[in-house]
């Protein structure tokens, strides 16, 4: 691990840092007090690669409850199992999140994802792609990520296959091969995160459709869920992600709680 970027500290709340994990750099906040239990927020970034370092509204949530937040960033990769030579030529996303993210968050804060019999004590946050990345994680590795929250997830990305996208023709042979990989076709009918929730703004007309479909999927087979299609305030961006960051951040404190009670 090294620090590529000098410490900024947030009077009262904590300290934000940037450190290069398995190669790739990832911020990390440090709240002024840390959960008792540990908690750990696992942060996926959106497509335009915003960071929260200065975004105050996911700040005040994380110091409040005492969250260590890690950020990697992974660039325009979706989050997916495919390479993204964008991001890099040899390991995907999600490897990268699994073998190497992971392990240092354990090393580093004493934090483990789910494993047999142990609670979990790190939550998948995401926005826009991060969202979705946060839903398919937690889809295809129920046991690992429990816990789950996603604001205004672009879940069907494979729309951006013939829009200019850099990255998606590079990763996926045509638009079907891309749909076939997202979140909503990741779920299975036994085997589901126990805690998930999820929101879009119904302004949000590119991704609103495709939440709604997952709302409704997930209602069919009986999958337990939370979601909130009706706020609306900001379309898709930060004014909305702000806005629905408070009751994101609370759910995901709430089901961790949960899941240390459950296996206690």
């Amino acid at each position: 691990m090294d620090v590529v970027v000098n410490t900024g500290t947030i009077a009262g709340k904590g300290t934000w840092r940037e450190v290069t994990v398995g190669g790739h750099p990832c911020d990390v906040f440090e709240p002024a007090v840390r959960n008792e239990k540990g908690f750990v927020v696992l942060y996926l970034h959106g497509v335009h690669l915003n960071r929260l370092v200065d975004k105050q509204a996911f700040i005040d949530e994380f110091a409040r409850h005492g969250l260590t937040v890690v950020a990697p960033c992974t660039q325009r990769s979706w989050w997916t199992d495919i390479i993204c030579r964008e991001f890099d030529p040899q390991v995907t996303a999600q490897q990268h999140l699994l073998t190497g993210v992971l392990p240092w968050i354990e090393e580093q804060y004493g934090a483990a994802a789910g494993k047999l019999n142990q609670p979990t004590r790190i939550a998948l946050l995401g926005t826009s792609m991060g969202g979705q990345g946060a839903l398919r994680l937690a889809y295809k590795f129920p046991n690992m990520f429990p816990v789950a929250a996603a604001i205004s997830p672009a879940l069907d990305y494979y729309l951006r296959y013939n829009e200019g996208d850099e990255t998606i023709p590079q990763m996926y042979s045509d638009p079907e091969a891309a749909r076939q990989d997202t979140a909503i076709l990741h779920i299975h009918p036994l085997n589901w995160p126990r805690n998930q929730f999820f929101c879009c703004d119904p302004e949000d007309f590119r991704w609103w459709n495709s939440a709604d479909r997952l709302r409704m999927k997930l209602y069919s087979l009986g999958i337990p869920h939370e979601c909130d299609l009706e706020t609306s305030g900001g379309g898709h961006g930060f004014e909305y992600y702000n806005r629905m960051a408070p009751r994101a951040i609370q759910f995901l404190v709430d089901r961790l709680q949960t899941e240390h009670r459950r296996l206690l």
